[in-house]
């Protein structure tokens, strides 16, 4: 029941408002004369104050039945939308209305039911049976669109998951293939992707090549390989200098390499002996200094061998990685040896590993272009340049080492 109060200065206009806004049905309760409200009411003449109501319990019942049919009609529709179309079909934006439509009215029933919570209509009990059963039905499109989205882009994902490359890439080359819109299909589009992560050096070998990185990546080795390929097939004059006076038989080892290949050695301890080391070979089309392998987490060695490096005032710095390298040290490595400037990547142990994706996070990281890459223990002919195709094809394993 609606009851309302009216002061007015006659009966007619008290009439005329409450047909007006409590319709025909009202009654009057009561009336009577009082003085309008505040200071003026006293030096002005009476008023008329009536009170009427009427009984809406009827329309209630009605807007009930209309909310409960317009539920009834969303739950229709997204039935309707779930059995005409297959699921990956089913628009979001065809949804949303409906939702939100359901969610207007489950909040007008919370409230009426707040209001009045010892007269809960039975049609209420419905339609929260009707909210649940909607809720439900959400949750089943949402769970068959994310497991159809998955299926769709699962042959492309599960072939970077397979050759190791990591999740922040997996997502950058996905996205990267759904941007493109050439009329190719999807394993082509991903070799797109794959190659735009791939630049090749153009940095000739010649002048002074310095190799840095950590311990145990194979600097002194892959040295020896770039000394028997420029002198011995590429007929350059090369010169050898080694810096790791740290490691047990690392001198000896490249002495050996220099001996059989005659090309002139140089080890170096102070910085004296790097001027030195590069004037008695100031003849050679190319000079490569092996370095102390060093943690990047140490910046007082890298600040050490930072010294040596700078004294060579080499524009061609290597950072040497394996391709063996956990994805969360490979990170730590290309961000501790950018103090040493370098700009080219060389990747080794090619052959140690069957998938190849790590080259992708390897040049990701360090934001530098691929040098060359190490395929085998033999001197010199395990190392060579790859393309960027060469890399797309060992990645998705079209071709192996």
């Amino acid at each position: 029941m609606i009851i309302k109060r009216y002061l007015v200065t006659n009966m007619n206009e008290a009439m005329t408002r409450i047909r007006y806004e409590l319709g025909m049905d009202a009654v009057i309760i009561s009336q009577r004369k009082v003085r309008k409200p505040g200071v003026s009411g006293f030096f002005s003449k009476k008023i008329i104050e009536v009170t009427a109501a009427v009984d809406n319990s009827k329309e209630e019942k009605e807007k009930l039945v209309a909310e409960k049919e317009d539920i009834q009609n969303s739950i229709n529709a997204l039935k309707k939308m779930i059995q005409d179309q297959p699921t990956e079909k089913i628009e979001e934006e065809k949804i949303d209305p409906e939702v939100k439509k359901v969610d207007q009215e489950k909040e007008k029933a919370e409230e009426k039911s707040q209001e009045k919570p010892e007269e809960k209509p039975l049609v209420q009990d419905k339609l929260l049976e009707e909210f649940a059963e909607i809720k439900s039905m959400l949750t089943e499109i949402t769970e068959k669109k994310t497991k159809s989205t998955a299926g769709r882009k699962s042959k492309l994902q599960q072939a970077l998951e397979a050759a190791d490359v990591n999740e922040k890439n997996i997502k950058k080359i996905l996205t990267n293939v759904k941007n493109n819109k050439e009329e190719i299909d999807d394993k082509d589009k991903l070799r797109t992707a794959i190659k735009k992560y791939v630049t090749t050096s153009k940095v000739k070998m010649e002048g002074i090549v310095v190799l840095v990185g950590p311990t145990g990546v194979g600097k002194t080795t892959t040295i020896a390989k770039l000394a028997g390929r420029l002198s011995l097939i590429e007929k350059k004059k090369v010169g050898l200098i080694t810096v790791d006076t740290y490691r047990i038989g690392a001198v000896e080892q490249l002495r050996t390499y220099a001996d059989i290949m005659s090309i002139p050695f140089e080890v170096v301890i102070t910085l004296k002996d790097m001027d030195s080391a590069i004037e008695t070979m100031k003849d050679c089309d190319v000079i490569l200094v092996d370095t102390t392998g060093r943690s990047s987490k140490n910046s007082m060695q890298l600040s050490e061998l930072r010294a040596f490096v700078d004294r060579t005032k080499s524009k061609n710095i290597n950072l040497v990685l394996s391709c063996t390298t956990k994805d969360k040290d490979i990170e730590c490595i290309t961000e501790g040896f950018k103090e040493l400037n370098y700009n080219n990547v060389i990747i080794t142990k090619l052959d140690e590993t069957t998938t190849y994706g790590s080259i992708l996070n390897i040049l990701d990281s360090a934001k530098k272009p691929l040098n060359y890459v190490t395929t085998g223990q033999n001197v010199p002919e395990d190392i060579k340049r790859l393309s960027a195709d060469d890399v797309c094809k060992l990645v998705l394993g079209e071709e192996t080492i």
